[in-house]
């Protein structure tokens, strides 16, 4: 019977993490649809893309601290049906300023979603399996990242750009369903006895990283005034919430927990190792198109092989945390990404796409064996207090590396192909460019491997090593 209350758990989770990852990819795919169908330029459109993801990214950690204070379960059935009322709120817009509303209020939902998945099951599997649990979750999420264009264009194919939103709500209903008859739940408290709010340092931390959101991903790769002044306040906006945080009685996130090296080093290589994956997404259709010459539909299948690796990697590297342990499961995985990203560059334009391919496909798996263990090491033995804030944390730090990856390993990128129009440049530019975008991964790889292992001799708790 405690089995299959676990597998329901599992199940209700998995679902969903799964539709907070398949919200940021389906949408991608509609964008051309979406800028025809309300006569929008691609710079407005894309709005729709970032809309959810600032809102995802500055809400992350406030909603996991909401959900220790009210209950976890209690709000992640809120986020769902936020989730689930902003879809159809999506597929409603009469004009697309409507729709990017209805997307930031989406993205809300999948912050909650996001934020309280970890920390959930965190709390409902035994410690023993936590590493095969964080598997599942990671498959699921690479699941939804790569079912999302596959799905997006079959909708679009048969229902119009609304049939991307509307997918999501048979989703959420179900999800809900599966939330409310398997988790327990939440245990009631005393209301005197529970920590207050700290709404100051929520809205000092949401305006910091809106800023910080918005002065990487605005300008499309270049670095403008805008850029800066934003950078400006995101850097200010950090120093203030460092004040509010160190007075306030209730703080949002207690500054002290990152004196526990493995909860600094781990959301510090979660940024950096996010920001290498990241990589892969900017660069490879450029080099694939660019230097090899494929067309748009073999760039589209080539590019679905890494979701795909990630998604039938996500369990089998879970049962490897399980056995192996976390710290050494994620020495392991940073060493197979480092020979992926340094095997890439390495190999002629000459091999054509098996040699992008393989060292990709290399590098991804090693990415979903950090994962699982990282998530395993940082989530492992937590307070049940502290779950959705550490998990909101955790979140934050993917997110955070996501957006990063984006604009200077795009930046990197461009400056490499002789700071040149990427799309005129030839073949012989864009494969240099490649080659020292990797070249910079590779670099932050060991950087992040020589956080780990600075982490592991720091920790005071016992570790197990390779």
């Amino acid at each position: 019977m405690k089995s299959l209350s676990i597998r329901g758990t599992l199940a209700s989770l998995s679902l969903s993490m799964l539709l907070s990852s398949l919200g940021t990819s389906i949408a991608n795919v509609g964008l051309p649809t979406l800028a025809e169908a309300f006569s929008a330029s691609f710079q407005a459109v894309q709005w729709v893309v970032l809309a959810y993801l600032l809102s995802i990214t500055a809400l992350i950690v406030s909603v996991g601290r909401l959900g220790d204070l009210v209950g976890r379960r209690r709000l992640l059935l809120v986020g769902i049906a936020v989730f689930t009322v902003a879809s159809i709120l999506c597929a409603l817009a009469p004009n697309l300023w409507l729709l990017i509303a209805a997307r930031a209020l989406q993205g809300i939902g999948a912050a909650t979603m996001m934020a309280l998945t970890m920390a959930l099951v965190s709390g409902a599997v035994p410690k023993e399996k936590m590493g095969s649990a964080m598997g599942v979750l990671g498959t699921m999420s690479a699941i939804g990242t790569s079912l999302g264009p596959t799905l997006g264009g079959l909708m679009i194919a048969h229902m119009g750009w609304q049939g991307i939103f509307l997918l999501n709500v048979p989703l959420g209903v179900l999800a809900m369903g599966l939330v409310w008859a398997f988790l327990p739940v939440d245990r009631h408290e005393m209301t005197s006895t529970r920590p207050g709010f700290d709404t100051l340092g929520t809205l000092v931390l949401v305006l910091t990283l809106s800023a910080y959101a918005l002065a990487m991903t605005l300008g499309r790769g270049s670095f403008g005034p805008l850029n800066a002044a934003l950078l400006l306040v995101a850097v200010i906006g950090l120093i203030l919430f460092v004040f509010v945080e160190q007075t306030a009685a209730s703080p949002l996130v207690n500054l002290a927990m990152l004196r526990n090296p493995r909860l600094s080093c781990g959301f510090a290589m979660s940024t950096l190792v996010t920001s290498v994956v990241m990589a892969t997404l900017v660069v490879g259709p450029f080099y694939l198109s660019g230097a090899l010459g494929l067309s748009a539909a073999s760039v589209g299948l080539v590019m679905s092989v890494g979701p795909l690796v990630a998604a039938l990697a996500g369990m089998p590297c879970g049962w490897l945390v399980d056995r192996w342990g976390a710290q050494c499961s994620s020495t392991v995985g940073l060493l197979v990404m480092l020979t992926g990203a340094c095997v890439l560059p390495a190999v002629p334009t000459s091999v054509g796409v098996p040699g992008y391919l393989i060292p990709l496909v290399v590098l991804t798996a090693g990415y979903a064996l950090f994962q699982a263990a990282n998530n395993t090491a940082v989530m492992a033995d937590i307070s049940p207090q502290q779950r959705g804030v550490i998990s909101g944390v955790l979140g934050l730090s993917r997110n955070l590396g996501l957006i990063t990856g984006a604009s200077v390993m795009g930046a990197v990128f461009a400056f490499a192909t002789a700071g040149g129009d990427i799309l005129q440049a030839q073949p012989h530019a864009v494969a240099q460019g490649m080659r020292v975008t990797f070249a910079v991964a590779a670099v932050l790889i060991v950087v992040a491997l020589v956080i780990g292992t600075l982490g592991q001799r720091d920790s005071r708790r016992p570790a197990t090593s390779c």
